[in-house]
């Protein structure tokens, strides 16, 4: 009875301390994670710090966590909400300030994501089905060919697709800074291809026999299946394209078809002593992130699950 009640004290022990250190673990994950988070935030709670920040006070006390004179006139200058001749002098700032073209940048961001957007969603899934769907000799062969792009740094294709651009005479046009992107990418085409192969066959089938076309198939019957992915892909593609900054800097740097990237990149210089406006800067971007964020905050969890189904890492 004595070794029985021994071995029962010294199990309770074991699952004590086991259950302890369970418990230790994850207060120790937590606070990682939180310590992580906060790494991660702090530099968006900067940028709503210096952007809400008085210019001309905005060196006078950097380590200060809370904005020093706030104020919202940086980002009325940025939204065009002030005329830019009540700034000219800037005596009353003391510091040199600009301007931005906000509206115009926007629109051309606008512009070109959606056309990247649109373009690649319709043909990247019709790409995808084939993929899919149809037989043809070297089918997985090809498949495996085109995959293996996504091996291959974007920046290797840069020279390319310029020198191409510059022979069509669409630089500095809508079209050169559409063209590259528009129709497909292989991320795009293995994410589509997934949720094809994941349909059940005799929906396709009984369309067959009701005497569906292929494309009638694919138009009336499998892409509504995959609305949800789709909406994905769009959103992804949506975000890329309106966060691209070098190949809009060097096809699109005239001001009629320059991108909100590349005009907050130039906007720090130009100001009327060339120095850097730090408070309009922060604004612009903390405007220019609006966008995205309301993507992720409407469809973040239709993103995470659509990418996780798909089994891309």
């Amino acid at each position: 009875m004595v070794s029985v009640a021994k071995r029962q004290s010294a199990l309770r022990g074991f699952w004590g301390a086991a259950r302890t250190g369970q418990f230790g673990a994850k207060i120790a994950l937590r606070t990682a994670v939180i310590i992580l988070v906060f790494i991660m935030m702090f530099p968006f709670y900067w940028m709503i710090r210096t952007a809400l920040t008085s210019p001309q006070v905005i060196f006078e006390d950097p380590a200060s966590l809370l904005p020093a004179q706030p104020t919202m006139l940086n980002l009325e200058r940025v939204l065009n909400l002030i005329d830019p001749k009540t700034l000219a002098g800037q005596t009353n700032l003391g510091v040199a300030v600009a301007t931005l073209n906000f509206w115009l940048y926007l629109r051309n961001s606008l512009i070109v994501s959606l056309a990247i957007t649109l373009g690649q969603t319709f043909f990247c899934s019709m790409s995808a089905y084939a993929f899919a769907r149809l037989r043809f000799p070297f089918r997985n062969q090809i498949f495996s060919l085109y995959l293996s792009g996504l091996m291959v740094p974007s920046i290797v294709l840069f020279l390319p697709n310029f020198v191409l651009m510059h022979q069509l005479g669409w630089v500095n046009t809508f079209q050169g800074l559409i063209a590259p992107t528009f129709l497909m990418t292989p991320f795009a085409v293995f994410f589509m291809r997934q949720f094809f192969l994941s349909l059940n066959k005799e929906l396709e089938e009984a369309a067959h026999l009701d005497g569906c076309t292929r494309f009638g198939v694919f138009w009336r019957v499998a892409l509504p299946l995959v609305s949800s992915p789709m909406l994905t892909l769009g959103i992804l593609t949506f975000i890329g394209s309106w966060n691209e900054y070098l190949w809009p800097l060097v096809v699109g740097h005239a001001e009629s078809v320059r991108m909100l990237t590349v005009a907050l990149g130039i906007f720090q210089s130009q100001t009327p002593q060339g120095s850097p406006d730090w408070t309009g800067l922060m604004a612009g971007t903390l405007v220019s992130i609006v966008p995205t964020l309301l993507l992720f905050f409407v469809f973040g969890r239709k993103v995470v699950d659509s990418v996780q189904f798909s089994g891309f890492k």
